[in-house]
């Protein structure tokens, strides 16, 4: 197995774990603190990995204006984009937020193909088209019967919720793929993450809503924290690397895997269940995936 597919593994399995961690302390702290929290937690990691690491990357970065102001530019785009997802997650449920990256699949697509030479190369292959039709059908059959006790009476809102934050992430990605051709992935993710995390802590230092973090127990705050380095090592470095290193379009198939790892996940943790009909559609999930990811024999060379 090459490294591109354990990669593509190893990201589809930790996000099934990561998703119903976000979904549990979505419920139990406000999103701005959450998110504050969580990203600066991560933020941190990612900023002594990167200080010990990869210091070359920061003269790049001096020497090049524009590389800050996208820097800058990811962190309000993943500001605005985890303060929606993490209010549809409160609304949904961490299965239907895990789906909702189908819909990201067709718009992400359409971007990358019109900015990026290499993305178009693969969507015209015709084994992505089989596949993703195969995939998103899958996708459809696994929501659609599956169980709908996780979901409260805020589905709607919190729909268009994780909509407008898929918006917002098919914007991000682009920019990720820009900027991850001067810059390492670590060093994206930590720039984004502390950025994003200090506006989080200003708007809950002004709002009040920081108060909230001294009326919770020492051991939940604790497990936001690392909850914060997990997220961020899945949700954002090992994303951003995959972006990086296999494009926007790869990146999107493996969403529709993602529901997947997450019901998985959800059943042994918190009993859910999948049934007959359910488990068809994550079968034909799985075959769409496989036909999509499918490269030709010159790309798997270079």
């Amino acid at each position: 197995m090459n490294r591109n597919n354990s990669m593509r593994i190893l990201y589809v399995i930790m996000m099934g774990f990561s998703l119903p961690i976000m979904r549990f302390m979505s419920m139990h702290f406000d999103t701005i603190n959450n998110n504050a929290v969580r990203f600066l937690s991560g933020g941190f990691v990612f900023i002594l990995i990167s200080v010990f690491k990869f210091r070359g990357e920061f003269k790049k970065i001096a020497e090049e204006p524009m590389l800050i102001l996208k820097l800058l530019l990811l962190g309000f785009l993943m500001t605005g984009n985890m303060y929606f997802y993490m209010n549809g997650l409160r609304c949904t449920s961490a299965l239907t937020g895990s789906i909702f990256g189908i819909l990201a699949m067709p718009l992400a697509v359409v971007m990358a193909a019109l900015f990026y030479r290499d993305e178009r190369g693969r969507v015209k292959q015709a084994s992505f088209y089989f596949g993703s039709i195969l995939a998103v059908v899958g996708s459809l059959i696994f929501v659609i019967y599956g169980n709908k006790n996780g979901e409260s009476s805020d589905f709607i809102k919190g729909a268009l919720l994780l909509g407008t934050s898929i918006l917002i992430q098919s914007i991000q990605n682009l920019v990720v793929k820009n900027v991850g051709k001067k810059l390492h992935s670590i060093v994206i993710s930590a720039s984004t993450a502390t950025l994003s995390g200090l506006i989080y802590l200003s708007i809950a230092i002004q709002s009040g809503k920081i108060v909230q973090l001294s009326e919770v127990g020492i051991g939940l705050l604790a497990g936001l924290s690392l909850a914060g380095i997990y997220g961020m090592l899945t949700g954002m470095l090992m994303a951003f690397y995959i972006v990086q290193k296999q494009g926007v379009v790869v990146f999107n198939i493996l969403q529709l895997i993602v529901p997947l790892s997450t019901a998985v996940v959800g059943y042994f943790t918190l009993g859910e269940t999948i049934n007959l009909l359910q488990g068809a559609g994550a079968v034909i999930v799985v075959l769409g995936c496989i036909f999509a990811l499918k490269e030709k024999k010159k790309q798997c060379i270079e």
